[in-house]
């Protein structure tokens, strides 16, 4: 329905005089499946997609303080199991969500949802985007954020000859911006490694979860398959006893 009320709502503009408004309108991208699902949350389900920024920005933190030395690999894994399961809890709301051909999402677009979720909780980019509940195309998260970078230790420099007024200053802004791009590199780098251990956590955990839940699953069959076996036996003796006694 979206194509046929956009042109409708824009033909009502244009009738109104509102001619720039009603070009806004007519530009409106349809949006794709997963970025549908992701609108219908944002819109329904408040407390869950506050909950999972919530999640999003603590992970971040802890992230900068594993940085930092101020936090533990351990506080980055409960941070890191805090976020997953916010966009775990969101994506099974989005699992009873119906497309406009009345089909539930297939798993592949519930990948999607997932994924432009974890983006959300994690980048200011995706979730502006995101909260506004008119996201057009699904998103993922690539682990580059912002950069904030701490004072440090310049390296120590071969002596060079003297240079006066503003030569002088120019070579030693040229040498600072060299510095300062270097850093920048070396915590970007650190954080897309940080980011990946803890998608590499996440999956780990996600694949520890499945295999339990796939135990427990097993291990109720056998129980069955003992009580069937325990009631068959039973079963053949009573029978083997009344063949005795005819």
């Amino acid at each position: 329905q979206f194509t046929e009320q956009r042109n409708a709502l824009a033909k009502e503009l244009r009738s109104e005089q509102r001619r720039d408004e009603a070009q806004e309108v007519s530009k409106l991208r349809k949006p794709s499946v997963a970025a549908w699902a992701v609108n219908q949350l944002v819109r329904t389900q408040r407390a869950e997609v506050a909950a999972l920024f919530k999640a999003g920005d603590a992970l971040q933190k802890t992230q900068a303080d594993l940085l930092a030395r101020r936090a533990e690999p351990e506080a980055l894994r409960r941070a890191a199991t805090a976020e997953r399961a916010a966009v775990e809890q969101l994506t099974e709301k989005a699992r009873g969500l119906l497309s406009s051909e009345g089909h539930e999402l297939t798993p592949a677009r519930l990948e999607q949802v997932s994924e432009t979720l974890h983006a959300a909780a994690l980048d200011e980019d995706a979730r502006a985007h995101v909260q506004g509940a008119c996201l057009e195309r699904e998103l993922r998260h690539v682990g580059l954020g912002a950069l904030s970078l701490g004072a440090g230790e310049a390296p120590a420099r071969e002596p060079k000859p003297r240079m006066s007024g503003k030569t002088e200053t120019a070579a030693k802004s040229e040498r600072e911006a060299a510095q300062l791009k270097q850093a920048r590199r070396a915590e970007r780098d650190a954080r897309r490694d940080l980011d990946r251990a803890t998608r590499a956590l996440q999956a780990a955990e996600q694949r520890r979860d499945r295999a339990a839940a796939q135990l427990s699953e097993a291990e109720r069959a056998a129980e069955e398959a003992r009580d069937q076996a325990t009631a068959a036996a039973a079963a053949l003796q009573s029978a083997e006893a009344s063949a005795r006694n005819a």
